[in-house]
């Protein structure tokens, strides 16, 4: 059996829109996507948080990699990386992801989720949409 803790979520952008799209900056640099905060009560342990997020992303040039990465409190947790084409092919994508952080300790936590472009002479925008979720229960202890 499992118990709700808490839950939050966001949707910073909620359809596709390129009037308010934004370029996704070249590694070191990242953008920050949308955060949530999640509360964990004292003695909610053995505990999960199971983590949602969908980028909506057009390739602009070239074949951009690009790295998401999910940050609890200022400390990644996740990351995955998506290959974006260009003109001539696919344009658009709905990069969907799902993280699982274990036994978080008690207290409020923020969840930042972030993207890169990882590869030279490239370029991938954020077009929308954009939801980031996060579900945290107590399990079976």
């Amino acid at each position: 059996m499992v118990r709700i803790l808490d839950k939050a979520a966001v949707e910073p952008l909620q359809t596709f829109n390129l009037s308010r799209s934004f370029t996704i900056p070249r590694s070191p640099r990242k953008v920050r996507l949308a955060t949530i905060s999640i509360r964990i009560p004292v003695n909610a342990r053995p505990n999960r948080v199971e983590l949602v997020a969908t980028v909506g992303v057009r390739g602009i040039t070239g074949i951009a990699q690009i790295l998401f990465r999910i940050f609890r409190d200022g400390r990644e947790i996740f990351n995955t990386k998506q290959g974006i084409e260009s003109a001539g092919s696919e344009q658009n994508y709905a990069v969907t992801f799902q993280a699982i952080d274990q036994n978080v300790r008690s207290g409020n936590h923020v969840y930042i989720v972030t993207a890169e472009n990882q590869t030279a002479n490239t370029r991938a925008d954020v077009v929308g949409p954009i939801s980031f979720s996060g579900l945290a229960v107590k399990t079976r202890s």
